[in-house]
């Protein structure tokens, strides 16, 4: 005899006779539903059941249309993929995978609905198997953090992690990183790795590996095929250039910006083209730069210093905020001023103070595109004189780069030189 509704609802809400993970087949007023039942979020309507779909999506079933459950066989080979590694070839280049952590290291947690750092390079590799079918992958975690919680000293881990293989045989090393601070990391690698021998790449997802929509696989495929295709320098980050899965974009890295929240194709280069194109279909690259990538290694230039502060410039921006940066022992500013390089005149006096005081002041501008040029206006011209140093690039780099080059120089002069010298090919 099969139950009624009133006992499907009550069991379905208790929980008392279907288990998370079994196969059930849902049968509603207008459809049938066969799926792994899943665990609700805490804080989500309790009024549904949730299940995982065999083609990997999760629906929600409102409990009071379902008219009977089946509990199902154990799923079968035919409908459960199972992830292995090809066995290591000889013959395949071999490529290093880092993590450190982010979305494409992350799951679905189904207590609080939230996304979290799981998994370790190992794991990532055991879930995206395919990467074996183009090169060796050795793994290895240097820590597992979410990208907002990443600051400066774990740049000096990653950057020390890379430098122990600087003699070893790897084609490249690719990074996982989360991708709301990717481009900071990238920045600070491209400055105190200058010249390593091999491709380095960062890559990341805008969601999260365990989601049948995430472009973790994609993205970390694209990677490996540009660190064996692309046999030379520098700092990249590949990510999706748009929302289609046919091409993955391969930025400088520090002329790259994270410019939307949650599309696949977030990540742009800043005043053109994305260096090089990779094509999923074929796996050819497209170059768009002649940009060559052959300084020397010095076996890098790890320190940094953070006391830099960046001052995003507003109609009506408070003198006295900057003064409390003069008065707290900061040693360099980037300002973020507007158009070609200004900031109101209430600020002069200010800054002439910070420059007086030794402290390194740089203009950069909040125009996606476009140069500094402070020798058009007034205004520019008398930032100028008073020692503001003009950077033509973007001011998330010029905030790692003047970390960097206050933590490599001795004085106030010898960081302008630094910050005024194109170091990653960082100038627009």
């Amino acid at each position: 005899m099969q139950p009624n509704k009133y006992e499907v609802n009550y069991n379905v809400r208790k929980r008392s006779k279907y288990k998370i993970g079994d196969l059930i087949k849902i049968e509603c007023d207008t459809d049938n539903y066969i799926g792994t039942l899943m665990p609700r979020y805490q804080y989500t309507n309790h009024d549904n059941i949730i299940i995982k779909l065999q083609n990997g999506y999760n629906v929600g079933i409102p409990i009071k249309s379902v008219n009977n459950i089946t509990k199902m066989s154990k799923q079968t080979k035919s409908n459960v993929v199972h992830q292995t590694y090809n066995a290591k070839s000889t013959t395949l280049p071999k490529v290093l995978l880092l993590s450190t952590g982010g979305t494409i290291a992350s799951s679905l947690d189904y207590v609080t609905g939230a996304v979290s750092p799981t998994f370790d390079g190992n794991e990532i590799q055991k879930l995206i198997p395919e990467i074996s079918k183009f090169a060796n992958i050795d793994t290895t975690g240097i820590f597992l953090e979410s990208s907002e919680n990443i600051i400066p000293s774990h740049w000096k881990k990653i950057a020390k992690k890379i430098i122990s293989y600087k003699k070893s045989q790897y084609v490249g090393i690719i990074i996982s990183h989360g991708t709301d601070t990717m481009h900071y990391t990238s920045a600070y690698l491209s400055f105190a790795l200058s010249g390593f021998p091999i491709p380095i790449v960062l890559v990341g997802s805008q969601r999260s590996l365990d989601r049948p929509s995430s472009d973790a696989a994609i993205n970390l495929i694209s990677a490996i095929r540009f660190v064996i295709g692309y046999k030379s320098q520098g700092v990249f980050v590949v990510m999706h250039e748009d929302e289609n899965d046919s091409i993955a974009a391969c930025h400088i890295g520090t002329r790259v910006r994270k410019n939307h929240s949650s599309k696949r194709g977030a990540f742009q280069t800043v005043g053109g083209k994305p260096a090089f194109l990779i094509h999923n279909e074929d796996g050819h690259i497209t170059q768009n730069t002649n940009k060559v990538f052959n300084q020397k290694f010095y076996g890098g230039k790890i320190d940094l210093d953070t006391r830099v502060s960046l001052i995003k410039y507003y109609p009506g921006y408070d003198s006295k905020l900057l003064e409390y940066i003069i008065d707290h022992n900061y040693r360099a500013i980037i300002l973020e001023g507007t158009g070609l390089g200004h900031v109101g005149n209430t600020l002069y006096e200010s800054i002439k103070k910070a420059i007086e005081n030794d402290i390194f002041v740089g203009m950069t501008t909040q125009c996606i595109n476009g140069i500094i040029q402070m020798n058009v206006y007034e205004s520019g011209r008398k930032l100028t004189k008073l020692g503001v140093t003009p950077l033509n690039m973007i001011p998330e780099t010029a905030v790692v780069k003047a970390m960097w080059a206050l933590g490599n120089s001795n004085n106030v002069l010898e960081m302008k030189k630094i910050m005024s010298k194109n170091v990653a090919f960082e100038f627009k």
